[in-house]
């Protein structure tokens, strides 16, 4: 049954030309005998008008505004030469509906003052002989209520159309403008993290020439210290490449800044201090430390730290009154690992699902892109039992 109904709504024309069969079937079967006073239709005129009337309705929604003007010169034509109504006629209806709903503005026009004007000339050209003339205009009014009803429901479902249409128009510009919003985002958060990681490789290099001078230095004279300060070199230009390594992608080439601009990065030893600005700011937060901890490259401890930032600036963001947060840094064998809760409200639910519904959420759309630098992971939702949760784990090593 559903096939049929999908292949129905594929196919509208089919259904317009068996219906316009069926009606002209009944037309014709009928024999159209007619009451005394109404004239008899002769078979030359009726039967092709019969016809006519039917094309009106197979064709009606291929060409509305023509089959409209078909319709009202076969219904001239039946008041001229005294051909009395058919079952036919039921087409000036279906016209009338149809060329308000899908139709030109004038068509649609001319179809509703058609239709007023059906039944009096009906009832003017075919008059009722043993009515009186109230029982006329009421017959009048009668046999044009359905008219008028035709045009509304026509109408109505003109303006149903471009309702929808008009939010399908809106809905797919906002998915453009939130496209573009979060191309914005994702551009603007790589070049903020280009130029923290441009820190952090330039500190390296600096502790590389710094260190390959001493060993110039003392390396005839204190050949042990030069093994070390070459040790030292070996180790941080291993850094250095990995951190260059991650960087190549997002890089921004003629970026020009004041030294003043650049400042030391934070690290995962001043998440401490960040928890008790937290504090200070009034929303409680529990921080503890599992596991031994040890130095971390620079890159890694950067993430970490400005997740942890962006987690919390989110707690109070979205948190709510009353709520309180938890941190929880792992050290692990071979990453960091870092849990950041809280029990209030939470975020909306699209400020989570697919980097932000309504262009929003570019905290997390950050968040994903520094945990991706590294070669993370990241889970970003909602807890059980209410307030929101933040689950990260930073491999020593790029995936």
């Amino acid at each position: 049954m559903q096939r049929l109904y999908d292949f129905l709504r594929r196919h509208p024309a089919w259904v317009d030309g068996f219906w316009a069969v069926v009606l002209f079937g009944i037309s014709l079967f009928s024999g159209a005998p007619v009451e005394e006073g109404h004239g008899t239709p002769p078979t030359a005129v009726a039967v092709p008008a019969m016809l006519l009337l039917s094309l009106v309705v197979a064709l009606r929604r291929r060409m509305p505004e023509r089959m409209l003007v078909l319709a009202l010169v076969v219904g001239l034509l039946q008041v001229v030469l005294n051909v009395a109504t058919v079952p036919a006629d039921f087409a000036l209806l279906v016209i009338v509906y149809t060329v308000a709903a899908v139709g030109a503005r004038w068509a649609s026009r001319l179809a509703l003052g058609a239709g007023l004007c059906a039944a009096p000339v009906a009832q003017a050209r075919w008059p009722f002989e043993d009515v009186s003339v109230a029982g006329n205009i009421a017959m009048v009014i009668f046999q044009t209520v359905p008219f008028v009803l035709a045009w509304v429901l026509g109408d109505s479902m003109r303006t149903r159309r471009a309702y929808f249409a008009q939010l399908e128009e809106r809905a797919a510009r906002l998915e453009k403008e939130r496209e573009a919003q979060s191309k914005v985002a994702v551009a603007a958060e790589r070049a903020r993290i280009a130029r923290e990681l441009h820190d952090v490789v330039a500190h390296n290099v600096s502790v590389m020439v710094v260190q390959a001078d001493g060993a110039a230095y003392v390396l005839d004279a204190a050949p042990d210290q030069a093994r070390k300060a070459l040790e030292t070199i070996s180790s941080t230009g291993r850094q250095a490449l990995a951190e260059m390594r991650r960087l190549l992608g997002v890089l921004r080439t003629g970026e020009h800044q004041e030294a003043g601009e650049y400042v030391p990065q934070p690290d995962v030893r001043q998440i401490e201090d960040l928890v008790e600005q937290c504090r200070e700011a009034g929303l409680p937060v529990d921080f503890k430390v599992e596991g031994t901890p040890r130095p971390l490259p620079s890159g890694l401890e950067l993430t970490a730290y400005r997740i942890v930032q962006e987690a919390l600036t989110n707690t109070r963001k979205h948190g709510g009154p009353d709520t309180g947060a938890s941190v929880r840094l792992v050290y692990f064998d071979d990453g960091l690992g870092l849990l950041v809760e809280d029990d209030g409200k939470g975020a909306p639910h699209e400020l989570y699902e697919e980097g932000g519904f309504d262009g929003q959420g570019h905290g997390l759309i950050g968040m994903r892109e520094r945990v991706g630098m590294v070669g993370g992971t990241l889970d970003a939702g909602p807890r059980p039992g209410g307030g929101f949760r933040i689950s990260v784990l930073l491999p020593l090593k790029p995936a």
